[in-house]
């Protein structure tokens, strides 16, 4: 099987440039594997301007753009399987289409304390909110108008990490029939997964870092007192406890979609930046 590694470094969708430089630097922390050729959305560096909110999506055309260039590397070279390094959570959209264009029976694990299923009416512009209701086809319409294939329906999502939800969000897996477990005292069992897994050939899995918790991994939004975000908490999820998770499903199901979104070093960010100012380094 052909597997690329798409290196998509979306920092626009979650309004943080931190963003573009986590994702640079998770291709090198991921283990190396020659066989697994990287493949760069083409995604401007941050230059420090604002950007304007256009039908209720922040800087609405980069994200698009990043979308369009993700789809047409993909096209390119037809992978069977996708690891995509991101970036926030919109890095998911793409991919995931893509591959639900490729096979049949095809089940979403969401690793994520949040559920991604906000809509551009609901007061938050960041389209890493929206990923994955887009895929379900109500998110933001130019964002499902992008898609390529069906969208995704609501038994073939299963949330792993889930933490206490806003009143819309609460309300939109409602009215879209999506199940779903608050995860705040416990997580979803084994066993549970496992019966999701087995009503699919083929699993996509979304790994957002902020599923961790920001008292024992330090590289998330949450871990950083200055991000305020849209109210949400961060999650609950020890490295322990994700690994095993990762484990049983890389273990038990067909994966050929796997993302990690919302990789956030600020430290090592900063530490860059600071660096950068100084002339021995660049001249």
């Amino acid at each position: 099987m052909k597997t690329i590694r798409l290196l998509y470094p979306d920092y626009v969708s979650g309004g943080l440039e931190t963003y573009y430089f986590g994702a640079n630097l998770l291709q090198y922390i991921l283990p190396q594997n020659p066989k697994q050729p990287v493949v760069r959305v083409d995604i401007a560096a941050p230059d420090g301007k604002e950007k304007l909110i256009t039908n209720g999506i922040y800087a609405e055309e980069d994200v698009l753009s990043g979308i369009r260039d993700a789809q047409e590397k993909i096209a390119r070279h037809n992978p069977d399987r996708i690891i995509t390094i991101g970036g926030n959570c919109m890095v998911s959209l793409a991919p995931f289409d893509y591959l639900h264009g490729k096979y049949e029976k095809v089940g979403i694990i969401w690793i994520d304390s949040h559920p991604d299923v906000s809509t551009v009416n609901d007061g938050y512009p960041n389209a890493h909110a929206m990923v994955l209701g887009s895929l379900l086809g109500h998110g933001a319409a130019q964002l499902s108008a992008e898609m390529k294939n069906p969208t995704f329906k609501p038994d073939e999502i299963f949330y792993i990490g889930l933490q206490p939800l806003h009143s819309y969000q609460e309300k939109y897996l409602k009215d879209m029939g999506v199940a779903y477990k608050v995860q705040d005292k416990e997580f979803v069992t084994d066993s549970e997964i496992a019966a999701f897994i087995e009503k699919f050939d083929h699993i996509l899995v979304h790994f957002d870092i902020d599923v961790l918790d920001e008292h024992f991994f330090h590289s998330t939004y949450f871990a950083n007192p200055e991000m305020v975000g849209d109210g949400s908490g961060g999650g609950k999820m020890t490295m322990e406890n994700l690994s095993k998770i990762l484990q049983l499903i890389t273990d038990s199901a067909n994966v050929v979609g796997f993302t990690i979104a919302e990789y956030l070093p600020f430290d090592e960010h900063k530490l860059h930046k600071m660096l950068a100012e100084i002339k021995l380094f660049t001249d």
